[in-house]
C-alpha cells in the first residue's frame, strides 16, 4: 500500500489514495500504522476516497483506531494531497466528512498548494448536539468538577465535540497528560470530548494546548483552533477574527457571525511518501 505521511502545523496523519488503494480493516490500520516505535508514526489514519456527495471524502481515524468525524488540519493536508498530486486541478474542492460537506480554497505557489482556507461551517453550540450534559441552550463559561477541581467550560461542536477551557497562566506549565484524558472520559460527554486548554494574550491573540479524545495531546487542532475563537467571542474575549497559536504554529480563525459560518486558514505540507506491507 502506497501512503503519504503529511502534517498541519505538526498534526501528522497517514494519508492513502483509496481511488487506487483498498483497506480492509483500517481501524485496525490506524492503530498499527500510527505507532511512533513500531510503525509509520502519527495521530491517525486518514484515507481519500471517492464520494457521490462531493469531490472527495475523508475518512478519518484516530491513533487508537476510533473514528473521527472531522480534522481542521487534516482537511487541509486532503487539499494539498488532492492537488499536488493530481487528483484535482481545481483550487476550490469540497469534500465530505462524518461533520458534514466542507468547502476549501487553495492558495497555490510554484504548482505546490501552499496555504488552504477551509469553510468549517455552522459551529453548533446546542449541549444535546455537541454532545454535552447541560442545561440551557447552550454550554457557555458552565462549571465542570474534573478530579475534584472545579473549572469553567465552554462547548462547541465543529464536526467534532470541544471543551474550551481558560487558564491565566502559560500553558506550557500544564499536566495536560493528567487533567486531559479525565476530561476526555468525564460522564458529561457521552462520546467523549477534545479539550482546549486557553491561555488570553489580546484581544486577537491567544494560546491554546489541545487533549484530543483518542490520540492524547498533538501539535495542533484545527477544529479545536476553531472552537476556541467561537468560545472566545462568546465569552466577550476576543474579536471574530483571532490567532490561535498551537504548539505547531499559528491558525488564522474567523467566525462571520452574520453568515455563522466560521473560516480557517492555514499551512499543509507533506513529510514524505512511502510504502508499507498489509
Amino acid at each position: 500500500m502506497k501512503f503519504t505521511k503529511m502534517q498541519g502545523l505538526g498534526n501528522d496523519y497517514v494519508y492513502v489514495n483509496c481511488f487506487r488503494e483498498k483497506i480492509e480493516n483500517p481501524s485496525a490500520l490506524a492503530v498499527e500504522i500510527s505507532d511512533r516505535h513500531f510503525g509509520v508514526g502519527s495521530d491517525g489514519l486518514i484515507m481519500i476516497n471517492p464520494s457521490d456527495k462531493a469531490d472527495f471524502e475523508m475518512e478519518m481515524y484516530n491513533a487508537d483506531g476510533s473514528r473521527g468525524e472531522m480534522c481542521g488540519n487534516g482537511i487541509r493536508c486532503v487539499a494539498k494531497y488532492v492537488y499536488d498530486y493530481g487528483l484535482t486541478d481545481r483550487t476550490n474542492i469540497s469534500v465530505e466528512t462524518l461533520g458534514g460537506i466542507k468547502y476549501l480554497d487553495l492558495t497555490v505557489e510554484n504548482g505546490k498548494v501552499r496555504l488552504v482556507k477551509v469553510d468549517m461551517g455552522k459551529p453548533v453550540l446546542e449541549p444535546a448536539k455537541i454532545p454535552v450534559v447541560a442545561e440551557g441552550d447552550k454550554a457557555v463559561n458552565e462549571p465542570i468538577l474534573v478530579d475534584g477541581k472545579e473549572y469553567r467550560m465552554t462547548c462547541v461542536s465543529m464536526g467534532n465535540p470541544h471543551a474550551v477551557v481558560y487558564v491565566d497562566h502559560d500553558v506550557k506549565d500544564l499536566p495536560l497528560e493528567t487533567i486531559g484524558p479525565k476530561f476526555e472520559n468525564h460522564e458529561r460527554f457521552p462520546n467523549r470530548v477534545n479539550t482546549e486548554f486557553v491561555r488570553i494574550l489580546d484581544r486577537t491573540t491567544v494560546e491554546m494546548r489541545v487533549w484530543e479524545r483518542g490520540s492524547g495531546e498533538t501539535l495542533a487542532c484545527g477544529t479545536g483552533a476553531c472552537a476556541v475563537a467561537v468560545a472566545c467571542i462568546l465569552n466577550g474575549l476576543t474579536e471574530d477574527d483571532v490567532t490561535v497559536k498551537l504548539l505547531g504554529g499559528d491558525l488564522q480563525i474567523k467566525w462571520d457571525r452574520e453568515k455563522d459560518t466560521v473560516y480557517m486558514t492555514g499551512p499543509a505540507e507533506v513529510v514524505f511518501d512511502g510504502e508499507w506491507n498489509l
